[in-house]
């Protein structure tokens, strides 16, 4: 399919290959000839997403870099192709990052020199600031290259190279994924010091870290930050398309329409599972991707509205396949816990007037069915911890089941009938207009004198908070990070802003735990906290939609919002 669009292999991707001295051959799961053309509309801007994780790099970098494994859903799903992570000590905290024998696409092994790269990044060696001009001069003169706290001691390497030992200085709930093979060590090092030889190039890199050498160190953040960004219009050159991921970059184009990346199978990729497809362009997607599935496109993802349910029905009827999926936030309704919620009473007695299926139904419309319910602020429905979170936190018997009497419930939270609640949303949002008139009705019939506050200017009205309710579409947080950011008393994303120590407490907790299971405990001791607190109904998850040409089959949809179509290209097929 689409096998007669293939063009001559680009400069870049010659170089590439000449690098490596020989042209492996091909993957023996890779049909020739085959090509999928993917409608996108993302950016790529630099191939080091650690650095610049905007959702076009994080896209095409799931693709060409291969890593020890994701966070999907809260959890993370190894891949021991690329390598193993187990922790070898608990006092001190020491984990093993172990390389299986990944190589980059110009031949080069991975080894401890990459991992030390990635370490560095994580502990703060390698500042964004460094990479400003003048910054590395600074750096350079400072006692040492990290002022606010000292850093861990560098990690052990093995004798083979392939491995590290990273002590931290206490237990992290992301231990496995605290230290990436972002970009090429090799790379790096040769641009930082200008050495042409790969493998002094990695021993720079290494003895700058392992001897805290502030210049050094220095040298290279410019690089990490800035090195790898790619110039408009401009041919790349072949070092920056390294790969060690299943695909590699095969050319770029810009044009009026926007950008487009072509990926072809790393013939020098030793994963678990290789490419089935012979190239994947990722294409702008144009003004109405729909008309041109099945022509110009073979997939395309989307945002459910009411305008595309007829085609993606009509498409349906004739055999394309349509996944739905999440993309990783929730819809809520949020308050603001002061005025007429200054007491979790009156709090607690509105959210239990809002039945979130109306309010689903009337947001979602003749798409209420791909929105999946949700009770949870901090889990995603359908993910392994969502279970348990929705089990313990108590939100059904606090929140999700309604009062016999709804107007009785909001005269005992002592709210006088009529109360004025003004409720913000987005007035661009086809879901949030919908949700705002079921909200309206049912607080009306339980006596709340509701009124709309909704805005053209979604984000300035919200940080003015001159409302007492908000209809939200928040990301579900996977990380304690994440957690801390939109629920922690000093989180800079709280929509409530609703101050709990005890919260608080465990959210530093759950940063500690290293264990799944407990992890999903302490999760719903957070969830609970802000059950407790009823300043938050969740609604459903926020749908997107994939549609896939009937010649195109393998296409899964990973939900969340990190890479969601990308991650799963080795399991694309062309239908013969």
């Amino acid at each position: 399919m689409r096998a007669g669009h293939r063009r001559a292999a680009p400069l870049a991707a010659l170089a590439a290959l000449m690098l490596a001295g020989c042209t492996p051959a091909l993957p023996e799961s890779v049909v020739p000839g085959t090509e999928i053309m993917v409608g996108w509309n993302g950016e790529l801007t630099s191939t080091n997403a650690a650095a610049a994780p905007t959702p076009g790099n994080v896209d095409v970098a799931e693709a060409i870099r291969g890593d020890f494994g994701d966070v999907i859903e809260g959890e993370f799903v190894p891949d021991e192709g690329f390598g193993t992570v187990t922790i070898v000590s608990d006092d001190p905290f020491t984990v093993r990052y172990d390389l299986a024998e990944p190589v980059w696409s110009d031949g080069i092994p991975l080894d401890a020199a990459d991992l030390l790269l990635g370490w560095a990044d994580t502990v703060g060696l390698l500042p964004a600031e460094a990479g400003e001009d003048g910054a590395a001069d600074d750096a350079a003169d400072d006692a040492g290259p990290e002022d606010a706290a000292d850093p861990p001691a560098p990690p052990k390497i093995d004798e083979f190279a392939r491995t590290i030992d990273a002590t931290w200085p206490t237990p992290r709930m992301d231990w496995q994924t605290a230290v990436k093979a972002s970009v090429p060590a090799h790379v790096v090092g040769a641009r930082a010091f200008g050495i042409d030889d790969a493998m002094e190039a990695k021993q720079a890199v290494i003895d700058a870290i392992q001897d805290e050498d502030a210049a050094a160190l220095a040298e290279i953040a410019e690089v990490w930050n800035a090195g790898f960004e790619l110039e408009d219009g401009a041919q790349a050159p072949a070092e920056l398309l390294l790969s060690s991921g299943p695909f590699q970059i095969d050319d770029i184009t810009t044009d009026e329409d926007g950008q487009g990346v072509t990926l072809v199978p790393n013939t020098s990729y030793r994963g678990l599972v290789t490419a089935k497809v012979a190239r994947i362009d990722l294409v702008p997607g144009g003004d109405d991707p729909l008309a041109d599935i099945g022509d110009r496109l073979d997939v395309v993802q989307l945002r459910p509205t009411a305008a595309n349910r007829e085609p993606v029905r009509e498409l349906e009827r004739v055999d394309f396949t349509v996944n739905t999926s999440h993309d990783g936030t929730v819809w809520s309704v949020q308050l603001n816990p002061a005025g007429v919620f200054g007491g979790a009473p009156a709090r607690a007695a509105f959210l239990r007037a809002l039945p979130a299926s109306a309010l689903v139904e009337r947001g979602g419309g003749e798409w209420a069915s791909a929105y999946t319910a949700s009770t949870s602020m901090v889990s995603a429905p359908g993910s392994r911890a969502y279970d348990i979170v929705a089990e313990d936190s108590g939100f059904t018997a606090a929140l999700g089941t309604p009062a016999d009497d709804a107007a009785v419930d909001r005269e005992s939270a002592g709210v006088a009938a009529g109360s004025r609640v003004c409720v913000l949303y987005d007035r661009s949002s086809e879901f949030a207009v919908g949700a705002f008139a079921a909200l309206r009705d049912a607080a009306a019939e339980a006596g709340w004198g509701v009124t709309d506050c909704g805005s053209d200017d979604y984000q300035a009205a919200l940080e003015q908070r001159s409302w007492n309710a908000v209809i939200a579409r928040v990301p579900i947080p996977q990380s304690a990070a994440q957690i801390a950011d939109q629920w922690g008393t000093e989180g800079t994303a709280s929509l409530t802003r609703n101050a709990d120590a005890d919260r608080d407490a465990l959210i530093a907790q759950l940063s500690q735990t290293t264990d799944v299971y407990e992890a999903r405990e302490v999760r719903a001791q957070i969830e609970a906290t802000i059950v407790r607190a009823a300043v938050a109904l969740p609604i459903a998850a926020n749908p997107q939609l994939t549609v896939i040409d009937r010649g195109v089959t393998g296409v899964s949809t990973r939900n969340g919002a990190d890479a969601s179509l990308t991650s799963g290209m080795t399991q694309w097929e062309v239908v013969p």
